[in-house]
């Protein structure tokens, strides 16, 4: 008997089959941010193969890892060559012994317990975790602008609703507007309750670092309105002014918040991977079920745990030694950040972030800040990253990254100085 033929897809090679593409990819837009200035960055150079392009977008480090820490990790893969030294797997929370330093180094202040750190294959793999634990049927509020896999993730998960072109949001995300105007802060008095806030302190990509009093108040609204915050930290080594580095430096945080972090930023660890999961066992579910619960039947189920090659240097970089070495390389981005301030400030660009954070918010009034990101490759071959790529509320924004070497810093210095 002859088969009746599938039909031919007219935008792809192959056969379709009878199984349907998940709506909610397709709600997405576009590609995703990063991803689609990687391409961007691939065109220009197959337009200019000659010219010297100097990456200030995506946010990749690019020191060195400390030796120490390179060292652990080498030693650990070759003694997994002996029979006394081999390992399998691990615990999918992570290995005992560096869960017990995240607490003590991170969270000596504040009392967060061993167990209630979840080690990871870094935080934005962290942020869809959590969203299956959560589940479609909840509410989102994100700070706008904000890093997109925040967003994107809850499109893909079914919480967000359809996307209105004309504003650039999703029908269902309460959108935190986050700008010079409030202090990158939102008006939490005019805004709706949401089951969960997304919320970044120091922002990507804004770099503003909450106030105490401003965490203060974003704490007790999730408390009056029962919901809980995703609080990410990824870029706290940076803060140097005071401002809290951790939510649960917070009175009554533990009951109301999730916190995310990550060794990629501060510790080089880009290509490693490795970040972290805090779940309270005070946070609880509207019926009293422990959030911990769920997350670790999550991480059981989805993740057989970090590679141990890469939470023995995670063990390293926060020995003694390895703080010392990391927090160098911190200072080392810190002044890359200071040298574009300083540049764009004599230009008469007004920029924001940098102080708490290795990225400069420069502000181009009445411009969309795709056209500026195109202008800068075009004329400086220098990548940027426009700001609507992280929201509607980063139109007329551009971000520029403080990881890179310093001559390459000096050298898009230089450039920005011929241009503008």
């Amino acid at each position: 008997m002859v088969q009746p033929s599938l039909t031919v897809r007219k935008e792809g090679v192959g056969r379709c089959t009878k199984v349907h593409r998940n709506f909610n990819l397709e709600k997405l837009r576009n590609g995703y941010l990063f991803t689609e200035i990687a391409r961007r960055e691939l065109q220009h150079l197959e337009k200019y193969p000659n010219a010297k392009v100097i990456s200030l977008g995506i946010g990749d480090t690019t020191q060195p890892i400390p030796d120490n820490i390179s060292m652990s990790m080498a030693n650990y893969a070759r003694a997994l060559a002996t029979a006394e030294g081999y390992r399998g797997y691990g615990a999918e929370q992570g290995n005992k012994e560096l869960r017990k330093a995240i607490a003590e180094t991170h969270y000596k202040d504040v009392l967060v317990k061993e167990s209630e750190v979840f080690v990871s294959d870094g935080s934005q793999c962290d942020i869809a975790r959590l969203l299956l634990v959560l589940g479609s049927n909840v509410t989102v509020a994100a700070q706008d602008p904000s890093f997109p896999a925040y967003i994107d993730s809850s499109v893909i998960v079914g919480q967000a609703g359809d996307l209105e072109d004309e504003v650039g949001k999703y029908c269902n995300i309460e959108y935190l507007e986050c700008g010079p105007g409030n202090n990158f802060f939102p008006d939490l008095k005019g805004t709706s309750r949401t089951d969960i806030i997304f919320f970044c302190s120091p922002n990507n990509p804004t770099g503003h670092a909450a106030t105490q009093n401003q965490l203060e108040q974003l704490v007790e609204f999730a408390r009056n309105n029962g919901s809980i915050i995703i609080f990410d930290s990824a870029y706290a080594a940076y803060v140097t002014d005071g401002c809290p580095r951790s939510i649960y430096e917070i009175p009554g945080a533990r009951e109301v918040a999730i916190e995310i972090s990550s060794f990629s930023k501060f510790s080089g660890f880009t290509g490693v991977r490795l970040g972290w999961t805090v779940v309270p066992e005070e946070l609880l579910f509207s019926s009293g079920f422990p959030v911990i619960n769920d997350f670790n039947r999550i991480i059981c189920t989805c993740f057989n745990g970090a590679s141990n090659i890469a939470q023995a240097g995670g063990l390293a970089c926060l020995s003694s030694e390895g703080l010392e070495a990391v927090h160098s390389v911190v200072d080392y981005y810190k002044e890359n950040t200071k040298i574009l301030i300083d540049t764009l400030a004599s230009l008469g660009i007004k920029v924001y972030g940098g102080i708490n954070a290795p990225y400069v918010w420069a502000h181009f009034p009445g411009r969309k800040s795709w056209d500026v990101f195109a202008e800068i490759l075009e004329k400086t071959h220098i990548t940027t990253v426009p700001g609507s790529g992280f929201g509607p509320g980063g139109e007329e924004y551009i971000r520029i990254s403080g990881f890179g070497h310093r001559e390459s810093i000096l050298e898009a210095s230089r450039r920005l100085e011929a241009l503008f």
